[in-house]
């Protein structure tokens, strides 16, 4: 009694038709004897593909016409079995709907399910469908779409039925190109993504980072790739992004100090800049710089793209959650951390909790100025804990560092401000280099403030008040008068010489009013003193008045009188080239006490 030969049984997807893969197993003899069970609604979807004109629904349909015809002698057969999909389960096609019902066919079959698809293998592995994972092999060695791409190139940019273009140059000179002149089409599209992909699966050094509906993000080695389909986009289209240069440290010139504070302790640096400013290249520079210091590195990536040395491990988010990626990492316990674009709120929290938790965060986010960066932080982290998580923010544009600053708390009465009871907590941001206070971030009310510092100007708004009122009132003399505060009683006015004696009035009386009117001492100094030169004078006391001798040919002329370098006062000198002082007024003890101590000079 003979046994019978056992039949295999074998489902096809879509993915192992569209290849040939059948066929070429028949021709080489390796599948023999072997139901081959072609779900309906796998015929129904390479008819739809065929009737757009699409290759691929030809090429699926040929493989089964060439399949009966070589199974004829190998003991092979083909039946169509199940039904075929609703348009709902067309509609949810791209979703897996589709792929789903061919797994259920081959379990209710209890065949082998044959596929070139990894996601559909593995989800079939999880179901406890017998798979046959046949992976599309690389047709050519050398990728298509590193075609595209030059010594100088940065990115290209490829889109169904648009020229393709690309940026080419360095940071700060970069240039959108056309790579040719011709429109690239789908099927070029398609190959170009399909190698991608396979490359992605097969490569140790590759990952496929992100797969959702109508987009996906891959890593292929160096090159950071999105790709994108309908509906999530209104035509296919990839984006391949690669650096062009690897940069050391020493090439930014960062200052000895910053290098000095992130090795000898752990500290919260954020790297900020436009889109396309080098960051990145500048994080992983830092990332080997700390390295190189005996330090354990770790990064925060999605995708994982820096370029960083191998003793450096690159994290991507566990389970999709950076949170739980840190609680990995603190066990992990690492020097430092670089977090490669903060983007979301978690992402701000998870960078604070880690830097509270003693580790060094490197922290990357676009930001139009390095104030932008910080304000980012503000309602994300309590204000109060923002200078214990950002120690330095470094500013990059063009690939070179533009700013750095530095952050610190305080407890002060802001600028602006002059009631005792209206200190609080402050935030001072600090310009790294010069210590020049640049901006205060402080609660006001339930609002929380970021109010720019001009560190050449630390008059209060009182003073700022005292002066308006001063100019008010010597503005009738000199409208284009300049008042300077000196101290909280005392007043600078420098108006032009013509206008002195109005202002100081008959015996002081008019300066004496307005001091007293104000409440402060007021100064007045000429001008364009400057533009004067020292005379020789004589002195004649007579009387209640000091009179002083100029040359003759003054007569007329305004002359200034000064005790040392303190102005005392201007005059017109009068005929014969006199100048008549009363000993009694302010002026006239001033001119005395000058005479007394050699330092009465006259200046006309």
């Amino acid at each position: 009694m003979t046994k019978e030969k056992e039949i295999q049984k074998i489902v096809p997807d879509t993915s192992i038709l569209i290849q040939g893969k059948l066929s070429a197993l028949i021709e080489s003899g390796e599948l023999k004897d072997a139901d081959i069970i072609i779900p309906e609604m796998v015929l129904d979807e390479l008819q739809a593909q065929a009737s757009r004109g699409k290759d691929i629904g030809f090429e699926g349909l040929e493989e089964i016409k060439k399949i009966r015809e070589l199974g004829k002698d190998k003991g092979i057969k083909i039946e169509f079995s199940g039904r075929r999909p609703t348009l709902e389960e067309i509609n949810l096609a791209k979703k897996g709907r589709i792929d789903a019902l061919i797994r259920d066919a081959a379990k209710s079959h209890r065949a082998v399910l044959y596929t070139s698809d990894y996601v559909q293998a593995l989800i079939g592995e999880v179901e406890g469908v017998q798979i046959k994972y046949i992976p599309q092999p690389l047709r050519v060695r050398e990728l298509i779409l590193e075609k595209f791409f030059t010594e100088d190139t940065q990115s290209v940019h490829l889109k169904e039925g648009v020229v393709p273009v690309a940026k080419k140059g360095k940071p700060g000179q970069i240039s959108l190109v056309k790579i040719r002149e011709e429109p690239i089409t789908e099927a070029e599209l398609n190959d170009i993504i399909n190698q991608i992909v396979l490359k992605a699966r097969s490569d140790k050094e590759s990952n496929i980072e992100m797969g959702l509906y109508g987009a996906m993000v891959i890593q292929l080695r160096n090159y950071r790739i999105a790709i994108t389909k309908p509906p999530f986009s209104d035509a296919v289209e990839v984006t391949a992004v690669r650096p062009t240069t690897k940069v050391n440290l020493e090439s930014y010139k960062l200052h000895k100090e910053i290098e000095k504070k992130i090795v000898e302790q752990s500290a919260g640096v954020l790297i900020a800049g436009p889109p396309g400013s080098g960051k990145s290249t500048f994080a992983a520079s830092i990332s080997d710089f700390i390295s190189s210091k005996n330090k354990i590195v770790k990064t925060f990536e999605q995708p994982r793209d820096l370029q960083v040395g191998k003793e450096v491990t690159q994290y991507a988010p566990l389970e999709g959650s950076w949170e739980k990626t840190s609680e990995i990492l603190l066990l992990v316990r690492p020097d430092y951390t670089i977090f490669d674009e903060i983007r979301k709120t978690q992402d701000f929290r998870v960078f604070a909790d880690m830097r509270l938790a003693g580790v060094g965060m490197v922290g990357v986010m676009h930001a139009t100025d390095p104030i932008n960066a910080i304000q980012r932080f503000i309602g994300r982290i309590e204000l109060g804990t923002i200078p214990h998580v950002i120690d330095i923010v470094i500013y990059i544009k063009d690939g070179q560092i533009k700013k750095v600053l530095e952050l610190s708390m305080s407890v002060k009465v802001p600028s602006g401000m002059v009631e005792a009871d209206l200190a609080r907590p402050v935030v001072e941001v600090r310009d790294f280099e010069t210590k020049n206070l640049e901006f205060e971030i402080y609660s006001y009310g339930e609002e929380n403030v970021v109010m720019p510092v001009k560190e050449d100007s630390k008059e209060s708004g009182v003073k700022e008040l005292a002066k308006a009122a001063v100019y008010r009132e010597v503005s009738r003399f000199d409208r284009d008068a300049k008042v300077s505060i000196l101290s909280d009683d005392r007043v600078l006015v420098k108006i032009r010489n013509e206008a002195i004696a109005g202002i100081i009035g008959k015996k002081g009386s008019n300066i004496e009013l307005l001091e007293k009117k104000l409440g402060v001492s007021i100064t007045v100094e000429p001008k364009d003193e400057t533009f004067k030169k020292e005379v020789e004078y004589g002195m004649e006391e007579s009387g209640a008045h000091f009179t002083i001798f100029v040359d003759q040919k003054y007569t007329g002329e305004m002359v200034d009188i000064y005790s040392g370098d303190d102005f005392v006062l201007s005059s017109t000198v009068g005929k014969k080239g006199k100048i008549s002082i009363n000993k009694k007024s302010d002026v006239g003890s001033a001119v005395l006490q000058a005479l007394t101590i050699n330092k009465l000079r006259v200046l006309v």
